[in-house]
């Protein structure tokens, strides 16, 4: 069976799982001063899963489930797991705009990886726009800087979370020949539930908190508490976000070109610079305007050039036709 080609529908999906994905990072930065991570990932993953169940429904029932290659499952599991521990101890410190600027390599990495992995072509002019996305990055980033507000350690950890990142959207690509997006949403939830769960039963008690300043790793391993009243209204938001961030990213890399979609994930930037306005007063400084600027516009480049080499052109036949 070949690779699903449907662009359209996927980049539809795409934006609505990046839309659900800045949603999830405020209400996550929302309740990182009272939980822990492992215990926001495990609710979210409890409540995501019903919902990504009724999906299944619809795909087939629970008969898709079943599938031949459950090692390279728990290999994309494990990918978006750690990505995520890496990139929300970094968002605890980092404002939304700087975690979701540095994290933005991965659409770059995955354009990338498209190339040896997938077989995809990318050409040299999107090859140059996706070294015009990496100068965005680092404009933002401010390597040349003497001083920076956070360790480089914490800034460093949205670009480990994006080459987690990268190599579970390639491999969501291989394996969407054969598989649901419902069922791959499935398995990832559960390799939530199974990995917060360890946590819990090693750290869910605090021991490994008590003493640290870090704030990164304040957040990974304080005690789990019973939510407030007032907090469980965004726990079911987590939850909720979870499912369509789980379903939609798995179908949009699973109908379309990986190298066409990925720059679409560049609407997460306005999103998140937006919410840290409203929500927490964060205002973008102007070496992060200048990157968002470059990263989204070498994205439109990539999309705009895949739709140029994919066009029809005119009086031109190929062996089958015109085209």
């Amino acid at each position: 069976m070949s690779a699903l080609n449907r662009p359209g529908l996927g980049i539809l999906f795409i934006l609505a799982g990046t839309l659900a994905i800045s949603i999830n990072d405020l209400l996550i930065k929302y309740l990182s001063g009272g939980y822990p991570l492992h215990q926001m990932i495990f609710t979210r993953s409890m409540i995501g899963l019903c919902f990504t169940f009724t999906f299944v429904y619809f795909e087939g029932g629970l008969r898709i489930l079943k599938t031949s290659t459950p090692g390279l499952h728990l290999v994309r599991g494990l990918m978006v797991v750690c990505a995520n521990l890496c990139y929300y101890a970094a968002m605890a410190v980092l404002t939304l705009g700087q975690a979701t600027a540095l994290f933005f390599v991965a659409p770059l990495f995955i354009t990338l990886l498209s190339i040896p992995f997938l077989g995809e072509k990318v050409g040299p002019l999107r090859i140059a726009a996706v070294l015009v996305g990496f100068a965005g990055v680092l404009v933002m980033q401010q390597p040349w800087a003497s001083e920076t507000e956070v360790s480089r350690l914490v800034m460093l950890l949205p670009v480990v979370a994006a080459a987690f990142y990268a190599t579970l959207q390639v491999l969501t690509r291989k394996l969407g020949v054969t598989t649901q997006a419902s069922a791959m949403a499935v398995y990832m939830q559960m390799t939530f539930l199974l990995v917060s769960a360890l946590f819990y039963l090693l750290a869910g008690d605090g021991r490994f908190s008590e003493g640290q300043t870090n704030e990164s790793l304040i957040f990974m391993f304080r005690a789990w508490v019973w939510p407030t009243p007032d907090d469980w209204p965004v726990f079911i938001g987590l939850g909720i976000s979870s499912g369509v961030i789980g379903y939609c990213l798995t179908a949009a890399y699973r109908l379309a070109n990986a190298a066409t979609v990925a720059p679409f994930e560049y609407v997460g930037l306005p999103l998140a610079i937006f919410w840290g306005w409203l929500v927490f007063g964060e205002w973008p400084s102007i070496a992060t305007w200048v990157g968002c600027a470059l990263i989204i516009g070498a994205g439109l480049f990539v999309f705009l050039r895949e739709q140029v080499k994919e066009r029809p052109l005119p009086g031109r036949r190929t062996r089958w036709g015109r085209r």
